[in-house]
This record gives structure tokens, C-alpha cells and sequence, in this order.
């Protein structure tokens, strides 16, 4: 199966995740709470650094539970800033 190319926008979603769970994470190591999500440090490691950008829903709800965040400040927090033009609109 071939994956289609992500957009910018995709990707800048996922590196604001990836900025906002290793802020949330604080002292707390990669191991402790990837464990408390049920994921691997691996994975943990390439969403954070923007490597796995479209993780699926289930892994970030486990991590919004493991770091306590809820969904909608995840979503709140991962949304672009205000007056943000999508690279798409750019012409």
C-alpha cells in the first residue's frame, strides 16, 4: 500500500504534537510514559520529534491520559496559532 505524501500542514500539525507531549512529559522520562500509554519509547521518541506526525487516535489519547491532558486541550494546544494562513492558501 503507498502512502500519500503529507501535506505541510500535516506536518507542522504533527510537529506541534510532537513540541506540546514533550513539554507536557516535563522531567518525566520517555520510558515512564510510554509505558503509561502502552506504546514503545520508539514511538514515543519519532512522534515527539515529528517522525510519525499522524500517530494514530488511540496512541494519542493514551498519551493525553498518560500525561494528563485531556482531548480537548490536546487538540486546543495542537491547533495553529491565530491568523495562521495555510501553505495551501499561498499563492
Amino acid at each position: 500500500m503507498v502512502r500519500t505524501p503529507l501535506t505541510p500542514e500535516e506536518r507542522e500539525r504533527g510537529e506541534r504534537l510532537g513540541r506540546l507531549l514533550r513539554e507536557a512529559r516535563g522531567g518525566r522520562s520517555m520510558v515512564e510514559i510510554a509505558a503509561g500509554a502502552g506504546i514503545s519509547a520508539e514511538t514515543l521518541r519519532k512522534i515527539e520529534t515529528g517522525r510519525a506526525p499522524t500517530p494514530a487516535f488511540f496512541t494519542v489519547a493514551a498519551l493525553a491520559r498518560a500525561l494528563g491532558l485531556s482531548m480537548d486541550e490536546l487538540v486546543t494546544r495542537c491547533a495553529p496559532a491565530a491568523g495562521a494562513v495555510p501553505t495551501a492558501a499561498v499563492a
